[in-house]
């Protein structure tokens, strides 16, 4: 079981930092990715981390690139996103996703990934 947190209301130019955490299994053996679906588009990938964390790949969309970083916390068991210099089109429901097999490198899209969370809901407005 995996749960995203972290969520909230933000002003434009804020920080938020999501988290990712596990119960039950050791997260950091798992590729474990951000998505997000924005209001009116579909779902998009955000970053991914591989097993062990080694290796990481973030979206080529300019409307995220060089603002969110993906990183895991051990000691938590939680794979975390971090969110800078929010936006209003940032505003949407933010998913953490798990592939259920030991992978060394991770892509960013959703047939990668076999386990989904909920979603945690973003929210950037002044």
């Amino acid at each position: 079981q995996f749960v995203e947190s972290g969520g909230g209301l933000v002003q434009p130019g804020g920080s938020l930092r999501l988290s990712c955490a596990a119960s039950g299994f050791t997260l950091e053996y798992y590729a474990t990715a951000w998505f997000r679906q924005v209001p009116g588009k579909e779902r998009e990938g955000i970053a991914c981390i591989s097993s062990r964390g080694g290796w990481t790949k973030t979206t080529d969309s300019t409307s995220m690139k060089g603002r969110f970083t993906i990183s895991r916390d051990l000691d938590k068991n939680a794979v975390n996103l971090q969110l800078n210099n929010l936006k209003p089109g940032d505003t949407g429901v933010y998913y953490c996703a798990v592939r259920d097999l030991w992978s060394s490198h991770c892509e960013v899209t959703e047939d990668h990934y076999d386990y989904w969370g909920q979603g945690t809901q973003v929210t950037v407005s002044s």
